[in-house]
């Protein structure tokens, strides 16, 4: 079955969580044949290359009761669902400025009664809201999505790690975080056994408080 793998990562889940994993593939695989948000070379190991990918985060920082966490160009709702349903009493906001890929994000959290998820069709700059940590999976160079995120971290940590940007890469990025002398990289290969992770990162940069907007 190929949600054991996320079972096997993430041995303390609850039965309810259980549930909903299982069902992501069932809502993913339906709604992907109306509106394509997953290739289907990535539908057939969804639990692997999306799900658990995600779910990498979740190594780095556990998110507390009543953190605000976004999710910028959440595509098909990536990292953002696995980590709602990792964390219910955390909230998640999901962004993406394409409005069939947010349609599906919609449908998949009425699927999972997910009551923690709140998901936007806008860019993430039309947002005034602040967040303890801003996720998302490479939609663009370090620079621009810090300028792009920019004023959108609260002032206040509540985590083991200050507030700012978790973010999920691969490959070399030397040369791109040349400029942030307080970046961490953590590898997924230490975490996770399989070798789609050999290469793939999370990136954390802490950001400073700039007021809202």
């Amino acid at each position: 079955m190929q949600a054991d793998i996320i079972f096997k990562y993430f041995a303390n889940l609850s039965e309810i969580q259980k549930e909903q994993f299982l069902r992501l593939e069932v809502l993913y695989k339906d709604w992907n044949e109306k509106i394509n948000v997953v290739s289907r070379k990535d539908i057939e190991e969804l639990y692997l290359r999306h799900v658990l990918h995600s779910l990498g985060i979740a190594k780095i920082q556990s998110f507390k009761k009543g953190a605000s966490i976004l999710d910028v160009g959440t595509g098909g709702g990536f990292p953002g669902l696995p980590l709602a349903i990792l964390y219910p009493e955390s909230h998640f906001t999901l962004v993406d400025a394409i409005g069939k890929k947010i349609k599906v994000v919609e449908e998949v959290v009425a699927g999972l009664e997910l009551k923690n998820v709140t998901t936007y069709h806008s860019r993430v700059e039309a947002l005034d809201d602040q967040f303890d940590f801003i996720v998302s999976r490479a939609v663009a160079a370090m620079p621009t999505f810090v300028r792009w995120v920019q004023g959108r971290i609260k002032k206040k940590s509540i985590h083991e790690l200050k507030n700012g940007i978790l973010y999920l890469k691969g490959g070399d990025l030397t040369e791109e975080l040349k400029d942030y002398r307080n970046v961490q990289i953590f590898e997924l290969s230490k975490f996770f056994n399989e070798d789609f992770f050999k290469t793939k990162k999370v990136v954390y940069l802490p950001m400073k408080y700039k007021g809202s907007g």
